[in-house]
């Protein structure tokens, strides 16, 4: 696994980080690993469905059974069986997770930033089940992002989007401009 290298997404809920994946994903032609998706999945299979409480109760029950990095290892399984030597991962939330796959893996990190009011509306736009219902919920979801730390995962990022009120495409220039420095960055870890 040391020859991967892993281009690890992080932002807040709404922040952009599945759209730029999913971009980077197929301008590069590689696989994005979403560790929420896992989350998700492990959720329905443990009968608990794609509720933000069921998915919470899930991370719980995965890290007393599996510990902190619980979903960083299950998505490394799933890197590892792809054979890929360069992935996407979108969704890294903590030090731990970082500190972990820093173990296995040479990883940038790419973080996009939006501001609460523009994520709070990219989020209603998205309309996915487990996004919150109005800007209480939104700050009591942001609450719980920061405390599992990925604050310090956005200070500490090697790279930075700022997606505050431009287009997608707009966003999409921004990596493009990144992108050879990204990849030229993975030659000196």
């Amino acid at each position: 696994m040391e020859h991967v290298r892993i281009i690890g997404i992080t932002g807040m809920p709404g922040a952009g980080k599945t759209t730029i994946a999913s971009y980077v994903s197929s301008k590069l032609g590689i696989p994005t690993f979403s560790m929420g998706n896992i989350i998700r999945e492990k959720s329905i299979e443990l009968g608990y469905g794609l509720s933000k409480e069921g998915q919470r109760k899930v991370v719980k029950i995965l890290r007393e059974q599996g510990g902190k990095d619980i979903v960083a290892k299950l998505t490394l399984e799933k890197i590892e069986k792809s054979n890929s030597k360069l992935v996407i991962i979108d969704g890294i939330r903590s030090p731990s997770e970082v500190e972990f796959f820093s173990k296995h893996a040479r990883i940038l990190i790419l973080a996009l930033h939006a501001s609460p009011k523009r994520r709070f509306y990219l989020l209603k736009r998205r309309g996915r089940e487990d996004d919150p219902k109005d800007f209480n919920e939104f700050k009591e979801r942001d609450k719980i992002e920061l405390e599992l730390g990925i604050g310090s995962v956005i200070a500490v990022a090697d790279y930075m989007i700022v997606n505050e009120y431009i287009t997608v495409e707009e966003l999409y220039k921004q990596f493009d401009a990144l992108q050879e420095r990204i990849l030229n960055d993975f030659e000196h870890l």
